[in-house]
């Protein structure tokens, strides 16, 4: 089943409404990018919304499911937003810059996070300006990002998961993010969009290959990270998606708190977020997961790995508790489902 700090900045360009060439290419060789050299990939599918005024973070600390309380200046968390009977309405990025607090989410969800933000602010001294068309990214992934980066004319400070920094290149004021990921070289970089293609091309010709979302959402599988609109929906509950990471429990009162309160006294959900490896037909999502031809759960995402050892079929779903357990053979559709800890082995 997918580890608590899975998830990368690289799950944000797979958002349904990317912009974004679909490959340049070669999907394969861009996928080995991400994972053994320096892949560099648009985020303008990324939403951002600037929240000001002196109550924003009383007030969106008692909208999400993470701390934004206590968060330190120049950092960032993870987090969901619920409602009251505490199923997920949305995912996103909340990060402390001093005077404001800026949210990153997909552009897919804009819409209904800024009705959510109205809807729950009443006498709240709350301005929320959507500054997605003036602030857009690049993401930067793989183990020689850094060094590529820094052939760019980008230094990169040391940083920690979800840390910010403000930099400038070319007398170009840029925001440089680390990724959740410590043990991978993962970064996002923020700036103007009039400035995003003279930075990827940049960065390509210093050796980053283009990679489009094809390849992305390929690696998004590959490590076992839920996509908001696919892998996680309305219906679902935040202990269900084993994102623990989005969750705080000593943070307080929040819209939804209450249910996830109830679960983690209960100890557990019926259901859980795992990985598969397949062997036979590729499902498709929504295809219903079988033990002894009960339906115990459903595939999310499914996908063929361009690994270097071979193509390795695998897929994300929902499975009850009792089967969950690792190497247990389930069926789905024509296809033998095996559960395994993602990240997948090779990735």
């Amino acid at each position: 089943m997918p580890t608590a700090h899975n998830s990368e900045l690289i799950s944000r360009a797979t958002d349904p409404q990317a912009s974004s060439a679909r490959d340049f290419g070669d999907p394969r060789a861009e996928f080995q990018a991400l994972i053994s050299g320096c892949g560099v990939f648009d985020l303008s599918s990324r939403a951002k919304i600037r929240l000001t005024g002196e109550d924003r973070v009383r007030w969106l600390n008692g909208m999400v499911t993470n701390n934004v309380r206590d968060l330190a200046p120049d950092h960032g968390v993870y987090a969901f937003l619920l409602n009251p009977q505490g199923r997920i309405l949305g995912d996103l990025y909340a990060y402390n810059r001093g005077a404001s607090l800026l949210v990153d989410t997909a552009q897919s969800q804009l819409a209904k996070v800024l009705e959510i933000f109205d809807r729950y602010i009443i006498m709240d001294d709350v301005e929320v300006s959507d500054v997605s068309a003036k602030l857009t990214a690049a993401g930067v992934t793989g183990t020689g990002s850094r060094a590529v980066m820094k052939a760019a004319g980008i230094e990169v400070p040391v940083l920690r998961p979800l840390e910010v920094r403000d930099l400038t290149w070319r007398e170009i004021p840029i925001t440089l993010v680390r990724g959740e990921d410590e043990k991978r070289e993962a970064y996002e970089i923020w700036l103007a969009p009039e400035h995003a293609g003279k930075l990827r091309e940049a960065l390509r010709a210093y050796g980053a290959a283009p990679v489009g979302t094809a390849a992305l959402e390929l690696y998004r599988i590959a490590r076992g990270i839920p996509r908001y609109g696919q892998d996680i929906r309305e219906r679902d509950l935040p202990q269900e998606t084993e994102q623990m990471r989005a969750l705080n429990f000593t943070k307080g009162c929040y819209v939804g708190q209450e249910i996830v309160e109830r679960i983690r006294s209960r100890g557990a959900v019926h259901r859980t977020f795992a990985g598969f490896l397949i062997d036979g037909p590729l499902p498709a999502p929504g295809t219903k997961i079988q033990a002894e031809d009960k339906d115990v759960g459903e595939i999310t995402s499914a996908a063929s790995l361009p690994l270097a050892d071979g193509d390795r079929a695998v897929a994300l779903g929902y499975i009850r508790r009792e089967v969950a357990e690792s190497g247990k053979s389930l069926q789905a559709g024509e296809a033998k489902a095996t559960v395994v800890a993602t990240p997948f082995a090779g990735v």
